[in-house]
């Protein structure tokens, strides 16, 4: 069983920083591809960004690009969301999640979840 907790979130300005992390317990970060999603208040689930179990490439949503990154923490066994110039329309639950990731923008190719930490980014 994959057990997934993801801290770093909180209350944040317009335009600043804040780095989300996602702790993996079990083989998950060994054995899945590892992703990102994010709802806000009435809409739907979102993919944010991913990388793959395989050479540890990256994608993201053409919303974050250029402004969050994923990196890999293999001693730590996590996965870090680095997220700057944050915007208002950012604020949302964000859940890190484990498995297949094919494809790596769909909910439904991730196996394992954790229980999200709240983003809040004030205009």
């Amino acid at each position: 069983q994959e057990e997934l907790v993801e801290s770093g979130g909180g209350l944040v300005r317009a335009g600043d920083s804040l780095t989300l992390s996602c702790a993996a317990s079990g083989g998950a970060l060994s054995t899945s591809a590892m992703a990102w999603f994010r709802q806000a208040p009435g809409k739907e689930r979102e993919f944010v960004g991913g990388i793959t179990r395989i050479g540890s490439f990256t994608f993201y949503a053409d919303s974050v690009k250029g402004r969050f990154t994923i990196q890999r923490d293999d001693e730590q066994k996590a996965i870090h969301l680095l997220m700057n110039s944050l915007k208002p329309e950012g604020t949302a639950i964000y859940s890190c999640a484990a498995g297949t990731g094919v494809p790596m923008t769909a909910p439904t190719s991730f196996t394992y979840w954790g229980q999200g930490t709240q983003v809040t980014v004030s205009s």
